[in-house]
């Protein structure tokens, strides 16, 4: 088995590209100041986008929150399986920093589905999923729009309502996207890259809801600072698939629709959360 995906792998590589491949043009920067980088114990390195214009009071929050250094003595405190690895303050007394919102609106949906690719089924959840031009997922009612809950995605830690999170207390989807938290709770972005320090944690077992029993099981965090905070030499820097363009209308089109060799029976479509926009490390 292992001989047979290596030679298609080969096959892929030196095959010539297809209608859906990318070309250089298609690759957008990221501003750094939409670039979260959380630094665990270990110099254990996870980037996260955020999403200013879906949820712009919680990444305001978040972007006071890494000026004052509010994660630095931070940890991860949950960790679900198959559902969402939470980190902040799991005394629930640090005191926020001046200028963060306690209680921000309840940013869990947007006016308008402005995406510019849609898939071709609908799923239990919404109407129709697409993407926006600026690479994220989203999904539709037919009134209102939403970043779904897919793997990796970053929401924010609330109580019961009316509470909607100051953003101190986040989480990172680590199983099957779970959807029925769509327009429950504030998304406010996507984890680009060192999802795995997330998901390989050992897994909490308190209460049915993946808490860890003892203190001493919290995984600290260094450090949580936008990179437009970084010095240049270390600042990361990442770009988006743009999504406006027939390449990327293709590429969905043939992950709704995989092909022999390895694939016997096209499905006809595909989920939001299995065509997430591609991200890269900038060249």
């Amino acid at each position: 088995m292992l001989t047979s995906l290596l030679a298609l792998a080969v096959q892929a590589a030196t095959a010539a590209p297809l209608p859906s491949d990318p070309v250089e043009s298609d690759w957008r920067d990221i501003p750094a100041e939409e670039l979260l980088v959380m630094t665990l114990a270990g110099e254990r390195q996870i980037v996260i986008r955020l999403a200013p214009r879906y949820a712009p009071v919680h990444v305001a929050n978040i972007r006071r929150l890494a000026a004052a250094g509010w994660w630095d003595a931070a940890s991860v405190y949950r960790v679900h399986d198959n559902y969402v690895v939470q980190w902040g303050d799991p005394t629930e007394k640090k005191p926020l920093p001046e200028g963060v919102i306690a209680r921000p609106p309840a940013e869990y949906d947007w006016p308008a589905f402005d995406a510019v690719t849609r898939l071709t089924r609908t799923d239990p959840y919404s109407t129709a999923t697409g993407h926006s031009a600026d690479g994220w997922p989203l999904a539709t009612n037919g009134q209102v729009a939403w970043l779904p809950h897919c793997y990796a995605m970053v929401g924010v830690a609330r109580d019961l309502a009316p509470s909607t999170g100051s953003g101190g207390d986040l989480y990172a989807v680590i199983g099957h996207g779970p959807r029925h938290l769509d327009r429950n709770i504030a998304i406010v972005g996507r984890v680009l890259e060192g999802i795995e320090h997330l998901s390989a944690l050992p897994r909490g077992t308190e209460g049915g809801l993946g808490l860890y029993k003892e203190t001493s099981q919290h995984v600290p965090f260094v450090r949580g600072r936008l990179a437009s905070d970084l010095p240049e030499s270390v600042r990361p820097r990442f770009q988006y698939r743009a999504a406006d363009n027939v390449r990327f209308a293709a590429w969905i089109k043939a992950r709704e629709n995989r092909q022999p060799p390895f694939f016997n029976l096209p499905s006809g479509g595909v989920d939001i959360c299995n065509v997430m926009p591609p991200v890269r490390r900038a060249p």
